[in-house]
């Protein structure tokens, strides 16, 4: 097994675990038996409990289910139009490519965050969730994923290189899909997605510890739901107090690198050869 195999082993893995946590994640968290209040991992396997008894292997399923999909189809999304963008490149018709670039330079300019909080605060109570907001920053995204796409594309020579292609007996399909998309553009949008797709758990953590600090409802979940932010939450005050909650913070902290970690792995597995 080359290192390609084993790297996409390892994003596959996790992208696996992450799907499997949030299928097996409870609608709400158990009562917690009091006396196990505090409880490390070694007296409560796996990972322990929280100030209330109540295990932390719920918060990592419940957190695991507010995320996966979001992430997972805002990565696909934006994967989807970065290749467009290049695809589009290759395609002889300026036209279409000057308006695509104009939308790209409009919503390019757009500050993403100012746009994701207004869209939190805007959107009716019933649609309020990361499912809508991951799909927003998707969209902000694309422009720089389709502009990347699109350079790469014209470093291959756009047009001229599928008239080039297609003068050698090669059928559209063949172009398009085999040496634009996955020997070329491959690299650029599978990192674009892979990164968008650790963005919006990232966008999602923040957004709940926002919330949680300043004790207002979250924009990203139901108040049944808990976020992996909880366990930020919870942990950080050992860091600076005697609460024995580390080994919340540490399984947080764990779980975020795990996001980090398969979004690397799949960008290295997807290089150019």
């Amino acid at each position: 097994m080359n290192s390609r195999h084993a790297l996409l082993m390892v994003a596959a893995t996790c992208t696996v675990a992450l799907l499997a946590a949030a299928l097996a994640a409870p609608e709400r968290l158990s009562q917690g038996d009091p006396g196990m209040a505090y409880a490390g991992p070694l007296k409560l396997p796996p990972f322990g409990a929280d100030n209330r008894g109540r295990p932390l292997l719920g918060y990592l399923l419940q957190g695991a289910s507010v995320v996966a999909l979001p992430a997972i189809g805002a990565g696909l999304l934006v994967s989807f139009l970065g290749a467009l963008g290049g695809l589009l490149r290759c395609v002889a018709n300026p036209g279409m490519e000057a308006l695509l670039h104009g939308l790209r330079e409009l919503v390019g300019a757009l500050p993403r965050m100012v746009v994701i909080l207004v869209v939190a605060l805007v959107l009716p109570l019933d649609w309020r969730g990361l499912g809508s907001l991951a799909l927003v920053w998707a969209l902000l995204a694309a422009p720089g994923a389709m502009d990347e796409a699109a350079e790469v594309a014209g470093r291959l020579g756009g047009a001229r290189f599928v008239e080039a292609l297609k003068a050698h007996g090669f059928s559209h399909l063949r172009i398009y899909l085999v040496h634009v998309l996955a020997l070329n553009l491959r690299p650029v949008v599978v990192r674009q997605g892979a990164e968008t797709a650790m963005q919006v758990v990232f966008l999602e953590v923040g957004l709940s510890y926002l919330a949680l600090a300043e004790n207002q409802p979250s924009f990203t979940h139901p108040d049944t739901s808990r976020s992996w932010a909880d366990l930020l939450y919870l942990g950080y005050p050992s860091v600076i107090l005697d609460i024995p909650t580390g080994h919340a913070l540490v399984l947080g902290l764990l779980l975020i690198a795990g996001i980090a970690l398969m979004a690397t792995t799949l960008t290295a597995a997807a290089r150019a050869r």
